[in-house]
């Protein structure tokens, strides 16, 4: 009988992240470890949200797991295979395998280059592809993203917010890379503009087979979006489950006060934040 053995896209072993602080010319260097033996799989094909407050080490795990950091130590696996910029620096092939996509799309652009160079970049970068096929990959993956041929020849600040994003997703994409890290990809937007930045991820990872790194503050967007979700405070992991597990019985105090402090958007919980609110102001003195 011969077993399965299961490949997962992404995959952590105690990773933890130190970094040095300055204590003045005579005291002893203190360390601030922003990010806690933390260690999770997450299989092909699926999303996995990080959510926490500010300054949990969300978005530096996001920067070890796309790749721009070294955990100081601790493992990463990315397709079965071992990871280790620090000792093997970082290769044209490990490039291909995971990219991210960051809050603020404007300011991972070039203001002063054409969205289609912009796009070409990366292939003429890693690949060995000729100018008239770097082109025609850019503008199919334009469509792909919901933009057209003539947005090729614009720079950044002719787009709005949302195309922009829809920007940032395309050139992250431009490698084949299988897994994608999205480092609070819609907070900047608005909600409308949310809704179809979310729909098209959606859409993309149907279509490319993508695996998903979601990193996010809005629970809303998390519910939507996730399969898996992980909970940090203070660079550790509280809890983790699939979205069902973790939302609909969570078990750490810390995850319960994150989930009631957040005002639920369905229609019955908005109408009884309204007439709480008539009451307390019928009930104020005139």
């Amino acid at each position: 009988m011969t077993v399965a053995v299961t490949t997962y896209a992404l995959e952590t072993r105690g990773i933890c992240r130190d970094y040095a602080l300055n204590s003045g010319l005579f005291a002893a260097q203190r360390v601030l470890r922003a990010v806690k033996d933390v260690s999770f799989r997450l299989e092909k094909g699926k999303t996995l949200a990080i959510v926490g407050e500010s300054g949990c080490g969300k978005s530096t795990l996001a920067r070890i797991l796309s790749l721009i950091d070294a955990p100081t130590s601790g493992e990463l696996h990315i397709d079965g295979a071992r990871i280790d910029i620090a000792a093997e620096g970082l290769t044209r092939e490990m490039r291909r395998k995971v990219q991210i996509v960051f809050q603020n799309p404007y300011g991972s652009l070039n203001p002063r280059q054409r969205i289609g160079d912009a796009l070409m970049e990366p292939l003429l970068l890693n690949t060995a592809l000729s100018g008239s096929e770097r082109r025609e990959r850019a503008m199919n993956m334009l469509r792909k993203v919901g933009l057209g041929p003539e947005h090729f020849n614009r720079y950044p600040h002719m787009f709005s917010g949302g195309q922009r994003q829809r920007v940032a997703i395309a050139r992250a994409l431009m490698l084949s890379p299988g897994l994608l890290v999205l480092d609070e990809p819609v907070s900047a937007l608005d909600l409308s503009v949310q809704a179809q930045v979310l729909n098209l991820l959606a859409d993309l990872q149907d279509e490319f087979g993508l695996t998903y790194v979601f990193i996010s503050h809005d629970l809303s967007v998390v519910r939507y979006i996730a399969d898996e979700v992980m909970v940090m405070y203070y660079g550790e992991v509280v809890e983790a489950g699939t979205r069902d597990a973790v939302f609909g019985n969570p078990r750490h105090d810390y995850t319960k006060k994150l989930f009631a402090a957040t005002p639920r958007a369905d229609v019955d919980s908005i109408r009884e934040r309204v007439e709480r609110r008539r009451k307390a102001r019928a009930a104020q003195p005139a």
